[in-house]
């Protein structure tokens, strides 16, 4: 990892702000579209840039903003990957967003969570916290190869329930959806069990595919070439070089999903997800018996 100082941390998209302490990841998922040479790394992925100043850049600009809002971390950076155990930097902006009064919604693949689920009570007791977990695989040997260097699906469905049994609402990611690899019923529907068995708010599933683009297509396919022979030529011949790979059983995944979200009262379109990932509670609002 390397060190630099920014001069702005905070993202924002019709009220929402984004913010991503690291750039780059050690996890080592095979699919990962940060990879893409389109967000123009000048360094190798996984030698991360830490943003050493973040903390001091968030209060700086959270000091001087009039109205509340939510604030997202792990977009397009993991807040909880390897580094985050020495660092402590997203702790450390988890105290500033709880200083000042703001919201937080924080997306990881890493029971690494669990370490700041103190500040994470703390601030969603005070305004409103959400956490956000990648589910893809349900085997936890399959998830072990697509997913290598972050704890097992398993692990993550227990940390989604100790969120649950602390409060603290939850939207899983179930994407993406390997074509030939994880895009069976079998995992799907185990999936969206355990999702209804620990309590999750809504489900973040924007289709049963995957996309590709220069820079990641050629990482995930030497993974192929390593760990699943043959199908690096079954993508090619099936999706030629298209950025979007929809698995040949999208139609019927998506049906599935739908219908089991329906059934138990999940959020499920991603406008409505990402609607309630974006709203900032009222302040001092009276609670009703409809709430």
């Amino acid at each position: 990892m390397h060190f630099v100082e920014v001069r702005q941390l905070l993202t924002n998209n019709k009220g929402f702000c984004g913010m991503n302490i690291y750039r780059g990841c050690t996890h080592g998922c095979i699919y990962c579209d940060s990879r893409s040479t389109c967000y123009q790394f000048t360094h190798d992925f996984e030698d991360v840039e830490v943003k050493q100043n973040a903390p001091i850049i968030l209060e700086k600009t959270l000091m001087s903003k009039r109205k509340k809002c939510m604030i997202g971390t792990g977009a397009m950076s993991d807040p909880y990957m390897h580094c985050e155990e020495e660092l402590r930097l997203t702790r450390k902006c988890l105290k500033v967003i709880l200083r000042y009064g703001f919201g937080a919604t924080i997306q990881t693949k890493s029971d690494r969570i669990l370490q700041d689920i103190d500040l994470i009570e703390r601030i969603n007791n005070n305004t409103k916290c959400v956490g956000q977990m990648t589910l893809t695989t349900f085997d936890d040997e399959l998830c072990k190869i697509i997913e290598p260097n972050v704890c097992t699906t398993k692990r993550r469905i227990e940390v989604l329930e100790e969120m649950h049994k602390r409060g603290i609402p939850t939207i899983v990611w179930l994407t993406p959806i390997l074509p030939f690899i994880n895009d069976t019923e079998e995992n799907i529907k185990a999936i969206l069990e355990s999702c209804v068995k620990v309590g999750v708010k809504g489900i973040v599933c924007f289709d049963m595919g995957l996309t590709l683009r220069e820079g990641d297509r050629e990482y995930y396919y030497a993974a192929l070439d390593k760990y699943f022979p043959d199908l690096k030529e079954k993508h090619i011949n099936t999706y030629g070089n298209a950025y979007n790979l929809p698995s040949p059983n999208s139609r019927h995944l998506m049906e599935l999903f739908q219908s089991i979200c329906k059934e138990n009262n999940l959020l499920y379109k991603p406008q409505d997800c990402f609607q309630y990932l974006n709203e900032f509670p009222e302040p001092n609002r009276q609670l009703t018996l409809f709430d």
